[in-house]
C-alpha cells in the first residue's frame, strides 16, 4: 500500500512538471546562441507566458542554482533586467568579460507556482585579433590582414580597419579582412574594430614591409666651394628595410670609374685638384642595391698675388738736393 502511494506521488509530480511546460507555461529565448565583443553590452531577448489566473511576483536570471545574477558578486552592477512582470524578460549585460561565456536561464515566480525556461541562452564573449599572412612581407607581395574572433559575431556587424590609429576609409566595411599589394608606404601599425564600437578595437599588429634601398642620395659638408687643401666629408643616405648593410663609394671622371671607399661617410682631407670628380654611393641590403646620383666635387684654387716694391735709402746729398730744388 505504501509503495502504491509512492508511485502515485511520483506520477503526479511528473504530470505537474509536464503541465508547467505546457498549458500556458513557457519561456522563449529568441537568441539561444549569442556572440559578443569583450567590453561591449549585449541584450538577451526573451519572452514568457503563464496561465491567466496567475500573478507574477518576482523574476530573475541565473546561471546556476537559481541564484539571481543581480546578487552575484561578479555580475553585480553589470546586469539590468529590461523586461517586466507581464511577458518581456529581456536581460542586458554590460562590460562583457570572457568569464561571462555561459548559458543563462530566466525564472519567474507567481502567486501559485514558478517556472524556468529549460534551454537557456548561451553567450560567447570574444575579443578581436589581427592575423597577418604572410608573416614576413616583401614589397610587391600580396598581403592579407584578417580580423579574427573566436565566434561569429551576432548581427553581422561591419568591420573597420585602422592604420597608426587612423581609420582606413578605402576598405570594405563589411569584410573582416584587408588585402593589398604591399609597398614600403604600407609599413605601420594595424588594428581592426567593429563599426559603432570604436573603443573596442583589437591590439595593434605591426606590419613591416621589407624592400631594397631606395631614395639614395649624397650630401656634402661643408657646403659651398671647397678650398684646395681643405677637408670634405660626403655622407650617403638611403631608405631601406632592413637597414642598409653596406655602403660603397665611387668616383668617376673622363678616364673611368674607381671605388674610393666604404662606409656611410667618406672623408677626403687635404683636397687637391686631382681629387675633383663626380662622387656617388651604392647602398646595399639583402633585397638589392641602389645607387645615388653623382655629385660633382671641384676645388677653388687659392691664388697668391705678390707685389714687388723697390725701397731706396735716402742720403744726406739726396736731402740736400731736395732742399735746393725746393728753393
Amino acid at each position: 500500500m505504501l509503495l502504491q502511494r509512492y508511485m502515485i506521488f511520483v506520477v503526479l509530480s511528473l504530470t505537474v512538471q509536464g503541465v508547467l511546460g505546457q498549458n500556458g507555461w513557457s519561456v522563449s529565448y529568441q537568441l539561444q546562441g549569442i556572440c559578443a565583443l569583450k567590453g561591449s553590452s549585449v541584450d538577451m531577448p526573451c519572452t514568457y507566458s503563464y496561465p491567466n489566473d496567475n500573478t507574477v511576483e518576482s523574476t530573475f536570471w541565473f546561471v546556476e542554482k537559481n541564484v539571481d545574477l543581480a546578487e552575484t558578486p561578479e555580475y553585480k552592477g553589470r546586469v539590468e533586467y529590461q523586461g517586466n512582470k507581464e511577458h518581456d524578460c529581456t536581460l542586458r549585460v554590460r562590460d562583457l568579460r570572457e568569464s561571462d561565456s555561459k548559458t543563462y536561464f530566466f525564472r519567474f515566480i507567481t502567486d501559485k507556482d514558478s517556472y524556468s525556461g529549460p534551454t537557456g541562452s548561451t553567450l560567447s564573449v570574444t575579443d578581436l585579433q589581427v592575423e597577418v599572412n604572410p608573416a614576413t612581407v616583401r614589397e610587391g607581395q600580396r598581403v592579407t590582414l584578417t580580423c579574427r574572433t573566436t565566434c561569429t559575431l551576432s548581427g553581422s556587424p561591419a568591420f573597420i580597419w585602422y592604420k597608426n590609429k587612423l581609420p582606413l576609409s578605402t576598405t570594405n566595411l563589411y569584410n573582416n579582412y584587408l588585402q593589398f599589394t604591399a609597398s614600403s608606404e604600407d609599413s605601420g601599425s594595424y588594428s581592426c574594430g567593429v563599426r559603432g564600437q570604436t573603443k573596442l578595437s583589437s591590439p595593434a599588429v605591426t606590419l613591416s614591409v621589407r624592400y631594397a634601398p631606395k631614395s639614395t642620395s649624397v650630401s656634402v659638408s661643408p657646403s659651398g666651394e671647397i678650398v684646395e687643401g681643405g677637408s670634405v666629408t660626403l655622407t650617403c643616405s638611403s631608405n631601406a628595410n632592413p637597414p642598409v648593410q653596406r655602403y660603397t663609394w665611387f668616383k668617376k671622371n673622363d678616364t673611368g670609374v674607381w671605388q674610393t671607399g666604404s662606409g656611410q661617410s667618406l672623408n677626403v682631407s687635404n683636397f687637391r685638384s686631382w681629387n675633383s670628380g663626380q662622387y656617388y654611393c651604392e647602398a646595399e641590403n639583402k633585397h638589392g642595391v641602389h645607387n645615388s646620383t653623382a655629385l660633382s666635387i671641384t676645388t677653388k684654387a687659392v691664388l697668391l698675388w705678390m707685389r714687388k716694391s723697390n725701397f731706396r735709402s735716402k742720403s744726406k746729398e739726396d736731402t740736400g738736393n731736395t732742399e735746393q730744388d725746393k728753393e
